[in-house]
């Protein structure tokens, strides 16, 4: 079984993503082609990173009383999370 690290965004939304998701060689690509500019490709980013499920309840979470998901809070909240994730690889 793949171990799972669990956390907690900036905002306050809680996630949990298994490990196999994190060792996903697609999800590395993507990751590298927003890098490059191509932030149309980040909507996968998410999808890959959270799931179909979880990524709607990201999404939900960060979205305002409008409707709209700003861009910004988007990628700095995934930005939290990698770097969430990263502090628990290290325990």
């Amino acid at each position: 079984m793949s171990k799972t690290f669990k956390g907690e965004t900036k905002s306050g939304f809680k996630f949990e993503i298994s490990e196999r998701r994190l060792n996903n060689y697609e999800l590395l690509e993507l990751i590298g082609e927003v890098d490059e500019g191509q932030g149309q490709v980040f909507p996968k980013v998410v999808k890959l990173l959270f799931g179909d499920e979880q990524a709607k309840a990201f999404k939900d979470h960060l979205r305002e009383e409008d409707g709209i998901v700003p861009n910004d809070k988007m990628a700095d909240e995934i930005k939290s999370v990698f770097e969430s994730v990263t502090g628990l690889k290290k325990s």
